[in-house]
C-alpha cells in the first residue's frame, strides 16, 4: 500500500503540463502545482498545492459540469472569479465551487506582490466537460489520458463520416 502521508516540504512541484503559448505566457507562466492526491493513494479525491506567481493565474476561466472543487488559501492574497462577480481572497479563506454551468465558473487571480499558495481539493468523476466562457472553447477528458478541446462551432453532425 502507498503510505497515506506527505509533507508539504516533501510535495514536487512541476507546470501544468501543457504547452503553453507565448500569447498565454503574461497571464499564466510560472504557475506551479504540487500532486498529492495519488502520491498517498487517494481514490476518488484529487488533491494538490498550486503556488501562483504575483500578478498570475494558474488556469483559465472555467466550469466543471461534473466535478466538484473546493480551495483553502494557504498564503497570500488575491481575487476570485465566480461567475459574473469578484471576491477577494486571504490566507484561511475557504471557497467552494460545485459543478455547474458559466454561472459556476472560476479563477484565482493572484493580485499581491507576493506568491500565493492553496490547496485545490476536487473530486475526480469521470469524464469530465469543463467550459471556458472567456475563450468560449470546452474540453472532454476522460479515462487514461484522453482530452479533447474544441469550440462548438467546430461541431460535427452525427452522421458526418458514415
Amino acid at each position: 500500500m502507498t503510505k497515506p502521508i506527505i509533507n508539504i516540504s516533501g510535495l514536487e512541484f512541476a507546470p501544468f503540463p501543457a504547452p503553453m503559448p507565448e500569447s498565454a505566457k503574461a497571464k499564466f507562466e510560472g504557475a506551479m502545482m504540487g500532486s498529492i492526491g495519488r502520491k498517498i493513494g487517494a481514490q476518488k479525491l484529487g488533491y494538490n498545492v498550486t503556488v501562483v506567481p504575483a500578478g498570475k493565474r494558474a488556469f483559465p476561466f472555467h466550469n466543471h459540469r461534473v466535478n466538484e472543487e473546493m480551495f483553502f488559501i494557504l498564503e497570500g492574497e488575491g481575487v476570485v472569479r465566480i461567475g459574473d462577480q469578484t471576491y477577494p481572497i486571504q490566507k484561511g479563506d475557504f471557497i467552494a465551487h460545485p459543478p455547474g454551468g458559466p454561472e459556476t465558473a472560476h479563477q484565482i487571480v493572484n493580485t499581491s506582490q507576493t506568491e500565493l499558495r492553496y490547496l485545490a481539493v476536487s473530486t475526480t468523476q469521470g469524464p469530465e466537460i469543463a467550459e471556458y466562457p472567456d475563450s468560449k472553447k470546452f474540453g472532454v477528458a476522460g479515462a487514461e489520458g484522453f482530452r479533447f478541446l474544441g469550440r462548438a462551432d467546430q461541431s460535427l453532425q452525427y452522421w458526418d463520416g458514415e
